[in-house]
């Protein structure tokens, strides 16, 4: 019966978010929503606020549809009484992944670093975002990377799996280091040490140090990585020795959070050697860069263009 309830709840809201309900059974959902969410007992103490708690169910949606739709009125007390009915039948949500609180921690213009309630550091880069709880409780160590690109140091737990969701991927390690870089068009996970498990609803790869999985176009692949791309660029001085220009922007791309433009594809060939110190500013770095190659690199907030 149970089971019945569920599915049918998962149908009609997956059914009304492609708009294909009829009129009966988007006023069965709506009346439903409502009424549920109306009657429900939400434990402030234990869960936090009813209405952030679904502002931001109603937020993280978006974000894995990836861009703005036109949603019935009642969606977010459709999420909000849909998850209290079946918390209430004790099979959604276990008490203590319910009581984790969650916090996000975001970056402007220069990468930075924090350590989690089990030891894992992640070094984000500019212009990113991560979504963590303030202590692991549970069978899992769930995190987010909501944009941008970060590197994982991850502690070693085989009891209690570490999981980050970005985008349409989930990466799952034990305890290992990688990069993941996260944009609007794809997403890439990088292996440096340990093995990782990437998947999407319907693909999973494993990967071992010096592989990369690359989600584009709803497709997931592995492919072996260049060397360069092993370390980790936001604790490190770096030095790229005899590198492609190419190689050094998506070094850049990746630490700064930026992307470049460029009318003459040929100047990527360009072989250099390029010092990134650890804190240097991207400026300080494209100056090197324009005065090695006689190029002309200029930052227009987030996107730089080569002259």
């Amino acid at each position: 019966m149970i089971r019945r309830i569920q599915h049918s709840l998962e149908y009609l809201i997956d059914k009304s978010s492609r708009k294909k309900t009829s009129e009966a059974e988007e006023n069965l959902l709506n009346n439903f929503a409502l009424s549920e969410y109306q009657k429900a007992n939400w434990d402030d103490a234990s869960m936090g606020s009813a209405d952030d708690a679904s502002q931001d169910i109603f937020r993280n949606i978006q974000l894995q549809i990836g861009k703005q739709r036109t949603f019935s009125p009642y969606l977010k007390y459709m999420v909000a009484a849909s998850i209290l009915f079946l918390i209430g039948l004790g099979f959604y949500f276990k008490p203590n992944v319910a009581n984790e609180k969650q916090l996000t921690f975001r970056t402007s213009d220069v990468p930075k670093s924090i350590q989690l309630s089990d030891g894992s550091k992640i070094y984000l880069a500019a212009n990113s975002s991560f979504q963590y709880p303030e202590k692991f409780s549970g069978d899992q160590r769930r995190v987010s990377l909501l944009e941008g690109n970060a590197f994982f140091e991850v502690a070693k737990d085989k009891k209690h799996p570490f999981i980050i969701s970005s985008g349409e991927l989930q990466t799952k390690v034990l305890g290992t280091s990688f990069h993941i870089q996260l944009s609007k068009s794809k997403c890439e996970v990088i292996v440096v040490t340990g093995k990782v498990n990437v998947a999407t609803k319907h693909q999973s790869v494993d990967l071992v140090a010096s592989e990369e999985a690359l989600f584009e176009r709803k497709s997931l692949t592995k492919q072996s990585i260049n060397k360069v791309f092993l370390v980790n660029w936001y604790a490190t001085d770096i030095t790229l020795n005899q590198a492609t220009l190419q190689e050094v922007i998506n070094i850049l791309q990746y630490k700064y959070g930026v992307e470049f433009e460029y009318k003459n594809e040929s100047v990527l060939a360009t072989s250099l050697t390029v010092f990134i110190q650890k804190e240097a500013t991207l400026e300080s770095v494209l100056e090197q860069i324009n005065y090695i190659t006689n190029l002309k690199f200029k930052v227009y907030g987030e996107i730089v263009k080569v002259n």
